[in-house]
């Protein structure tokens, strides 16, 4: 394997341990709260992830595994607009 070979193969393992690791956050996260809840630290790890997993599939020339990464990145990103949206929202809606 070349260096560049070694490289995004470093990337690739690497985002999914980001993207995989998710999970076991929301879980710890949802055991800590005693309920359901998913943390903006998932949402963070989803987009970092899927960052890498995207640029390492576009690397491949995997057009699936682009498309399907690209589409997550999508919700990943909206979901954290949207979540920051609710927090500025909230933090507006305290000081009246």
């Amino acid at each position: 394997m070349t260096g560049a070979g070694t490289l995004w193969m470093v990337i690739g393992m690497g985002s999914q341990l980001v993207f995989s690791g998710r999970f076991l956050m929301q879980w710890v996260y949802s055991e800590w709260r005693r309920e359901s809840s998913i943390p903006m630290s998932f949402w963070y790890a989803s987009a970092v992830g899927s960052i890498g997993l995207l640029a390492y599939a576009i690397e491949r020339r995997d057009p699936v595994f682009i498309v399907g990464q690209a589409t997550g990145l999508a919700v990943y990103c909206r979901n954290i607009q949207l979540r920051r949206r609710e927090a500025r929202t909230g933090i507006a809606e305290a000081t009246r």
